[in-house]
């Protein structure tokens, strides 16, 4: 198996990360225009590549400030169990870190308890959540 590299804000078009984030969570793919969301509310995202093809992507959010969050961390259901989503992680806190922000936050289903606490080294806080 080849090398998985790992790009801060990596070049990608939108098709990729929509066929890419429909594997990854289970739905239809869509045409968002991730370019577009990523300039407007992005401190940055990470794309994990093997062999030039997209594999995995997390988007690193934040408020300007102190304070970053991760969303849509997905990778390839063929390449999962193998340490991207970890890899991806860890470029993600290193470049926050860089930028200045104090925290990084994440939320996550109960499935992914283990991956994001054991793996990827967050820590467990209470939290609040509306649904709109």
């Amino acid at each position: 198996m080849t090398v998985v590299e790992y790009e801060w804000r990596g070049a990608f078009d939108n098709a990729s990360l929509n066929a890419l984030h429909a594997e990854g969570f289970g739905h239809a793919v869509d045409d968002t225009d991730w370019r577009g969301r990523l300039a407007r509310h992005s401190l940055g995202w990470v794309c994990a590549r093997r062999d030039g093809s997209l594999i995995g992507f997390v988007n690193v959010v934040w408020d300007g400030g102190s304070h970053a969050f991760l969303l849509d961390t997905v990778v390839g259901r063929g390449q999962r169990g193998a340490g991207v989503g970890a890899g991806l992680v860890a470029v993600a806190v290193q470049r926050a870190r860089a930028a200045g922000c104090e925290w990084l936050h994440v939320d996550f289903e109960e499935p992914l308890r283990g991956f994001y606490l054991d793996a990827c080294g967050f820590g467990e806080t209470a939290a609040g959540l509306i649904g709109l």
